[in-house]
């Protein structure tokens, strides 16, 4: 990250001598012999920089392994969404049966009506336990598999980069880190193609 951030820097201040340098046109002979050297140079070492972007949005929607993730994580948060919506279900259907019990006198005894009221209660108890593990477990999910798509973009780009020398490879996404950059420098579909050649999903196997 320091190295990242030094060299993000290093552009932004040879941008700011070029700028500076436009500006300063009518300056003095000193001044612009000066400013033509140091325009001279950043030219020299921006031209030195091989960098590139890739759009994380079409990662994220053309990336087989992110498809097969997010279809996975889908029907398991359905599935835990059907068996919670289940047992929330049978849960109301035996608390209205309760009170209809109860205001009918239904009961033999109080005490009789207390031990069905604290089961209810336990079943209703137990129910938020069971929506908070199932949904815990969901977010505990989502971030490993964040961490691997991480993971197996970085791993492609290291051996992606051995043999096209980029060095800067930025991630965009909508305007965050970029607010204008020639297509030229885009390398998006070049990674996806990569990434989803070398990436066998679980169910063509």
């Amino acid at each position: 990250m320091n190295r990242m951030n030094y060299l993000m820097n290093g552009l932004a201040a040879l941008a700011f001598i070029i700028l500076f340098s436009q500006c300063a046109g009518k300056a003095d002979n000193q001044t612009a012999t000066t400013t033509t050297t140091t325009t001279a140079q950043a030219n020299a070492e921006l031209a030195g920089i091989k960098i590139a972007y890739v759009e994380i949005d079409t990662l994220l929607t053309k990336y087989n392994f992110c498809i097969d993730l997010n279809e996975a994580m889908m029907k398991k948060s359905e599935n835990i969404r059907l068996t919670l919506t289940e047992k929330a279900t049978a849960l109301q259907k035996e608390q209205q049966d309760f009170q209809k019990k109860y205001e009918n006198n239904a009961f033999l005894s109080q005490e009789r009506a207390q031990q069905e009221y604290s089961r209810l209660t336990k079943m209703e108890q137990d129910l938020e336990a069971l929506r908070n593990k199932l949904q815990n477990g969901l977010m505990e999910e989502n971030n490993k598999n964040s961490l691997m798509f991480r993971d197996s973009i970085n791993a492609f780009l290291k051996e992606y980069n051995k043999t096209h020398g980029y060095n800067l490879i930025f991630s965009n996404t909508g305007f965050d880190n970029l607010l204008y950059a020639d297509s030229v420098f885009n390398i998006t579909k070049e990674i996806v193609d990569g990434l989803n050649a070398r990436y066998s999903s679980p169910s063509k196997k």
